[in-house]
């Protein structure tokens, strides 16, 4: 098969690029970074809100896996995200149809279905967040249902996959943030006293998915037009996910809790100096409402749905994946770098 990935110098994308070469694919990588992915796969250094290079890129593909997107929380965050995210997806669907490409399939994200309430085993059934929550949902919502429209028109099928908290190596931003933030000492509170449950997604698992989604679009499997939950089905709260990562890791441990309604305070504050100050550059920390909803609410999915249609299975427990990305960070020296300067919490 010939495949374009769009961000496969990313964390999934490069997963994903990684497992399509493996199998003997001919790969076109589209992206932003100056970083080279593997010498088999060919390389278009593009953005996404570029729509002749995204079309040029299109071209002789069989399958388009559109992974790229700009992830944040910040409301500052807003225009950039809806450039890229929601435009950058036009111009993905409108190459396929004008390069003759057969198949699309989107990352998208549970978050397109959180209203900031609990969400327990959810399943494709729940509506999308009528409520915004993070610019970055209601980008991923605009953009999925662009996506799914687009099923059947100029001869493209199309599917979309709602992964949730993605992990493994290769991640810069989740488990990487909490090395930081427990190494520098920021990491000693826990944000509400309450237990919620999460659900969590290995990379590898994730990338099953996807080539299963292709699959089934490619045989004519009823699945176009739809999306489907695709996660490690194995919830458990926040934060002992969190004392997982630390202790294996040999980091100071969480010691103390504080109430979510006083941390969802600062940072209700925290947004409103960044939209003063129109900050769209500064560096994502975790203190944002939707990141502390996030935190201190129920959310996690059923993923029947993909088992049935898709014949998704996750392989990679929790358990292992964290295993697995532990052992990266120690193996890349990540345990090494020098920590963000900050005031130790005492």
């Amino acid at each position: 098969m010939r495949a374009l990935v769009t961000g496969g110098c990313g964390f999934v994308g490069g997963h994903l690029v990684d497992a399509l070469v493996a199998r003997g694919d001919d790969v076109r990588v589209l992206d932003v970074t100056e970083r080279t992915p593997r010498r088999e796969v060919e390389y278009v250094r593009a953005d996404l809100t570029d729509a002749g290079a995204v079309r040029a890129a299109c071209e002789g593909a069989d399958a388009v896996f559109h992974v790229a997107s700009v992830v944040g929380t910040r409301q500052s965050q807003r225009a950039a995200m809806w450039a890229v995210n929601v435009g950058g997806t036009d111009h993905v669907l409108d190459a396929c149809r004008a390069a003759g490409v057969r198949r699309m399939v989107y990352v998208s994200s549970g978050s397109v279905v959180y209203e900031g309430r609990d969400i327990e085993g959810g399943d494709e059934r729940l509506p999308y967040a009528s409520v915004s929550q993070a610019p970055y949902a209601d980008a991923k919502i605009a953009a999925e249902k662009r996506t799914l429209a687009a099923d059947g028109v100029g001869g493209v099928r199309t599917i979309a996959l709602r992964p949730h908290v993605v992990f493994g190596p290769g991640d810069t931003r989740f488990l990487p943030a909490l090395v930081r933030h427990a190494r520098s000492g920021r990491l000693r509170v826990q944000v509400g006293r309450g237990t919620w449950l999460s659900d969590y997604t290995y990379v590898d698992n994730l990338v099953d998915a996807l080539l299963l989604a292709d699959a089934a679009l490619a045989a004519g499997a009823p699945v176009g037009g739809r999306a489907y939950f695709i996660t490690n089905g194995e919830p458990m709260p926040f934060w002992d996910f969190v004392r997982r990562v630390l202790a294996r890791l040999g980091l100071p441990p969480i010691r103390w809790k504080a109430p979510h309604q006083l941390v969802y305070a600062a940072a209700a504050v925290r947004e409103t100096l960044d939209r003063l100050r129109d900050d769209e550059a500064s560096t994502e920390d975790g203190l944002t409402r939707f990141a502390i909803r996030y935190m201190c609410t129920h959310h996690y999915f059923s993923i029947e749905q993909a088992r049935r249609a898709l014949g998704y299975a996750p392989a990679v427990t929790v358990a292992e994946g964290i295993e697995r990305t532990c052992r990266h960070l120690e193996a890349t020296g990540a345990m090494h770098d020098s920590p963000t300067p900050h005031r130790p919490i005492r």
